[in-house]
């Protein structure tokens, strides 16, 4: 009865103000609030999120979407203060009509002495920055930020683009109090709706009336309100895009019919094949494939000397990556186009990967493009164009295999594709505009393997070698990670990491990308032997030992993404010092997960003055399906209890 209470006392607290939802209507009550009731970590709320879209006429132009947007923030602690600075993104090409952002008004709100301050949004705190050649960023800076304040913001953004609307978001990193949106459209757009993510607004449909001068129309409306929306946090491990799984609704432009006006009646893409086409036919994709004469010279040179398939694909693959950097611009459109970036050696993702396939189709070999989406830009779950925002190469053999490529990232191996473009499936597309599904993630696991060997001295000192390897899609990281950082930030880094001192570093094949990544380290330690009452105690696998189970969750409605298959082996060697003998060792453990996704493989041996420790995790996966979160979540408990368990020698 007394939990009851509590949360109808809650509820009745988010009832009984901030009714007034218009501008600069920010109450009293809503700045003494210290904390959100229905959600007291969150160090931010949206008090009030409203949307409406719709559609003007301009004469001579044709229609134009309109979305006007109104934000009431409340932070509630220092890490909320990131929600006091907005970007809106807005389509800014260099040829053709841009958006725009215009009427931004804002205002901070604060308590001074029991009585409401507000503080007006500056010209001069309201930025444009180019993004790329295709986008700009408008950011706006909100004025005199403290806990406690409620920020108050509201835009317009204008598109020439009737033919697209923003995808509809739900649900944020922090909670919704209340949610209000509404879109108009009129009877000349037919758009297809359809809900993305795992929370839902009901939608409300409806119509009125819209005129252009003495032509009447019917505007369909269809309404979103929603109350105390839950925020969907980005601090769960092992996700592509948490974007992916907020709830939202995307509109998808099916057909155009005007025909009652001018008889002209247009389907737009609702299939990947028609999606695929499309893209194919562009002259910033298709046409780029064609074109030869300005590499033709170099390709001469290379294939001189690379006579069979595979060392015709090494050496192009090579070639074209040393040839031409990446700007780090994804795209599946060229940018400068392969001509030009060619010649000034730097471009986008389409730039350097449309000159690949060319490069490749002009040897002889079967070589196409396959689109794909980023991770950071969701999973292309239904037929659009904006599902496709990058583009790989594809080289196929007569034995039905085939090999990835992906020359804008300068540590890529064939078929060991960046972590950035490993998200389910890409679409092939050849030459005749057929396109197919094909598997982006490796076969072969992301691999790290730590071989290590200790003693212990008098003074329980621990003095020992570690030498790990680092190979496939780990290798590829580590060396985008670390090569361009210096060798002494390097050690450090690892000493802070591992909590000992190092006395000799070496990385082996830091550039030989054909090879295993090895470092070795010569180091030592007094924080890794407990002694008490003269017995000694000592973790297994030392440094190395996982502490905490990374999933905290009691439910997970959305996959864990390792973005590949992969395994870590550890084994660790340690000389018994003088004088000592074991009294207990941690038992052997060896657990799975359902259908075979995963494995943990746990022993610890004795034999003679040596102990030896052998710990395998290996995960054969990249996806981890919702449906087996509780086994994974008590599959990590089991390995933390195991790895924390000491081993315990005694004085003989």
């Amino acid at each position: 009865m007394k939990k009851v209470t509590i949360v109808l006392l809650l509820l009745s607290q988010l009832s009984l103000f901030a009714q007034d939802y218009k501008f600069g209507k920010v109450s009293k009550e809503e700045l003494v609030e210290k904390f959100y009731p229905l959600d007291s970590t969150a160090d931010a709320a949206y008090l009030y999120k409203s949307r409406r879209t719709y559609y003007d006429y301009v004469q001579g132009d044709g229609f134009q979407s309109v979305t006007e947007i109104h934000e009431r923030i409340k932070i509630y602690t220092k890490e909320g203060f990131d929600m006091a600075t907005k970007s809106v993104a807005y389509y800014t090409p260099e040829v053709g009509e841009e958006q725009a952002v215009s009427s931004i008004k804002g205002y901070t709100y604060s308590l001074e002495n029991g009585k409401v301050v507000k503080e007006k949004l500056s010209k001069n705190s309201i930025f444009k920055e180019k993004k790329n050649r295709s986008y700009s960023i408008k950011k706006i800076t909100m004025p005199n930020i403290k806990i406690g304040a409620v920020l108050e913001i509201k835009y317009k953004l204008i598109s020439p683009y009737a033919n697209s609307i923003d995808d509809l978001e739900f649900q944020y990193g922090i909670p919704v109090k209340k949610l209000a949106y509404k879109i108009e459209i009129p009877e000349y757009f037919i758009f297809n709706k359809r809900s993305v993510g795992f929370y839902s607004v009901k939608m409300d449909s409806g119509s009125k009336s819209g005129a252009i001068g003495s032509l009447k129309f019917r505007i369909d409306v269809f309404s979103f309100n929603g109350n105390n929306i839950p925020a969907l946090k980005d601090n769960e491990p092992f996700i592509s895009s948490i974007h992916n799984y907020r709830g939202g609704m995307k509109f998808e432009l099916t057909q155009t019919n005007f025909v009652s006006i001018q008889g002209d009646l247009t389907n737009y893409s609702n299939t990947w094949e028609d999606v695929s086409k499309q893209i194919f036919k562009s002259s910033s994709f298709g046409t780029e494939l064609n074109k030869s004469s300005y590499y033709k010279h170099d390709l001469e040179k290379i294939l001189e000397t690379s006579k069979t398939i595979s060392e015709k694909i090494t050496a192009i693959f090579q070639f074209v990556k040393k040839q031409v950097k990446w700007n780090g611009v994804n795209g599946k459109y060229t940018d400068n186009g392969v001509k030009k970036a060619y010649k000034e050696r730097v471009g986008n993702v389409a730039d350097i990967n449309l000159m690949l396939i060319a490069m490749l189709r002009s040897s002889g070999l079967d070589a196409n493009p396959v689109l794909l989406s980023t991770r950071t830009n969701g999973f292309p779950l239904f037929p659009t164009l904006e599902g496709f925002n990058y583009v790989i190469a594809m080289v196929e053999f007569e034995d039905g295999t085939f090999v990835l490529l992906d020359a804008s990232e300068e540590f890529s191996m064939p078929n060991i594709l960046p972590t950035r473009a490993l998200n389910g499936n890409g679409r092939k597309v050849t030459k005749e505009g057929k396109s197919s599904w094909v598997k982006l993630t490796s076969t072969k696991h992301a691999l790290e393997e730590n071989n290590i060997m200790i003693k212990i001295s008098d003074d329980m000192m621990v003095e020992g070698f570690v030498r790990t390897k680092f190979d496939h899609l780990n290798a590829l990281n580590y060396r985008k990670n670390n090569n361009h950082i210096k060798e002494e930030n390097l050690i450090t880094k690892l000493e802070e990491k591992n909590n000992f001192e190092i006395e000799n570093y070496k990385i082996s094949h830091k550039k030989s990308l054909e090879k295993q990544v090895i470092r070795t380290v010569k180091f030592s330690s007094e924080n890794l032997v407990e002694d008490i009452n003269g017995k000694l105690y000592i973790e297994p696998l030392l440094f190395l030992s996982e502490h905490k189970n990374p999933f905290k969750l009691e439910d997970r409605k959305f996959p864990v993404d390792f973005a590949t298959p992969w395994k870590e082996s550890n084994t660790v060697s340690i000389q018994i010092p003088e004088g000592y003998k074991v009294e207990k060792l941690p038992e052997p453990l060896a657990i799975g997960l359902p259908d075979s996704l995963g494995v943990f493989k746990f022993q610890v041996s004795h034999q003679g003055n040596k102990i030896r420790t052998l710990s395998i995790l290996q995960f054969n996966n990249a996806i981890i399906a919702p449906q087996y979160y509780a086994a994974l979540k008590d599959f990590y408990s089991q390995l933390v209890e195991k790895q924390s368990e000491k081993i315990v020698l005694v004085k003989i």
